[in-house]
């Protein structure tokens, strides 16, 4: 996890320089800061402090990882990683959901923005649920 919190620490530093940089180069041309490009800069930067942050916050609670270690083998980090759903629609439709929402904003319907909402809402719990309610029937 060491290896993780790092990567995202030199990319904060990375990004803040490159925004500090990109603003004053933009800055001293005729038109002036180019907001658009320094905004978006100072929020990768943002973005990569929260993970970084969260996995910061998570390693205290886990054992060390195969990564941490410079001589680790590749078996060292064989295992079982976790349950994944093998065959499952509900991301289908929660991606046609999220798409209702985008098409309701884009033409500022708001009945089909408010429709996609409650779509994506039943969908992911629908996904979330998906293996605790009955038996199994796909």
């Amino acid at each position: 996890m060491n290896a993780t919190v790092r990567i995202f620490d030199g990319l904060v530093i990375f990004l803040a320089v490159l925004a500090i940089a990109y603003s004053y180069l933009t800055g001293t041309s005729r038109t002036g800061v180019e907001w658009v490009g320094a905004t978006s800069l100072v929020l990768s930067a943002g973005l990569c402090l929260l993970i970084g942050g969260y996995l910061r916050f998570v390693a205290r609670r886990i054992h060390t990882l195969p990564e941490d270690y410079e001589e680790a083998e590749i078996s060292d980090g064989a295992g079982e990683l976790g349950f994944f759903s093998p065959h499952s629609y509900w991301p289908f439709f929660m991606a046609f959901s999220i798409f209702v929402i985008a098409y309701g904003a884009a033409f500022w319907n708001w009945w089909v923005l408010l429709g996609g909402a409650v779509a994506l809402v039943i969908t992911s719990c629908a996904l979330v649920f998906e293996y605790h309610w009955g038996r199994e029937k796909h």
